[in-house]
C-alpha cells in the first residue's frame, strides 16, 4: 500500500513536519479535554440545581412564626431562687410571644433584672424589665438617656411616659417606654410597639405591682 503524503498545511503552504504534525495532535487532545471538562462542570451544576430545587419542593413549610415562643413562667419559676421579690409574669392575649426570658445584671450600675421580650400580634417589639432596688443611673442607661415626656394612668398606676418616636436621634428600642416603681422595684417597658399595645402589657403588669406596693 502506498504511504499517504504528509498533510498540506495552507497556513503553511508545505506539508507539516512529524514534529508539527505531533504538536497538532496533542492541541487538538487538549482541547478536547478541555471540553469534556466543562461540559462535565455544567452537567454537574444542572443537576445539583436541580437537586436543590426538588428539596425545596419536598421541604414542607410553615407560617408559623419563626422566633421562639419562650415559656417566660417556666424560666421565671427557675430564675426566681436569684431574687427576693416576685418575678412579674403577665398573663397576654393570644398573638403575644416571648422571645428572651432571663435575669440580667448591669455591670456598670449593679442592678439585677428580670427581662423578657415580647413579640406583639403586629410584630413589634416590647421589652419588659423588672429592675430590683435599681437606681436612676441604671434605668436612664435603658432609656438612652431621653427625656421623659409626659405621665399616664394605666389601672390606676401612674406611668412616666418616654415618647421619643418622632426624634432623629439614635435611641435604640426606646422609641417608647413607661416607667413605674413600686416598693424598691422599678418596671421599665421600652420598644417599638403601639401605646396601645404598650397599654395591654401594663395592665397585665398591675397584680404584680400592687402586690408589691
Amino acid at each position: 500500500m502506498a504511504q499517504r503524503p504528509p498533510r498540506v498545511v495552507a497556513e503553511l503552504g508545505r506539508p507539516e513536519t512529524p514534529e508539527e504534525t505531533a504538536a497538532r495532535k496533542a492541541e487538538n487532545s487538549r482541547n478536547h479535554r478541555q471540553r469534556q471538562t466543562v461540559k462535565n462542570l455544567v452537567l454537574a451544576l444542572g443537576a445539583t440545581l436541580l437537586l436543590v430545587l426538588v428539596i425545596v419542593l419536598i421541604v414542607p413549610r410553615s407560617d408559623a412564626p419563626i422566633e421562639p415562643d419562650i415559656d417566660v413562667a417556666g424560666v421565671a419559676q427557675q430564675a426566681q431562687v436569684a431574687v427576693d421579690d416576685p418575678l412579674a409574669v403577665p398573663e397576654l392575649p393570644e398573638g403575644w410571644r416571648s422571645n428572651a426570658a432571663e435575669i440580667r445584671t448591669s455591670a456598670a450600675d449593679g442592678v439585677t433584672a428580670w427581662y423578657v421580650g415580647y413579640l406583639t400580634p403586629s410584630d413589634e417589639y416590647v421589652g419588659m424589665y423588672q429592675g430590683v432596688e435599681a437606681n436612676p443611673t441604671w434605668v436612664a442607661g435603658l432609656l438612652s438617656r431621653t427625656l421623659a415626656t409626659g405621665t399616664t394612668t394605666i389601672d390606676g398606676i401612674e406611668y412616666t411616659v418616654y415618647d421619643n418616636r418622632e426624634s432623629s436621634d439614635d435611641v435604640g428600642n426606646a422609641r417608647y417606654a413607661l416607667t413605674t416603681e413600686a416598693g424598691g422595684t422599678v418596671f421599665v417597658l421600652l420598644g417599638t410597639a403601639s401605646e396601645a399595645e404598650f397599654t395591654t402589657l401594663a395592665s397585665a403588669l398591675t397584680p404584680t405591682i400592687e402586690a408589691q406596693n
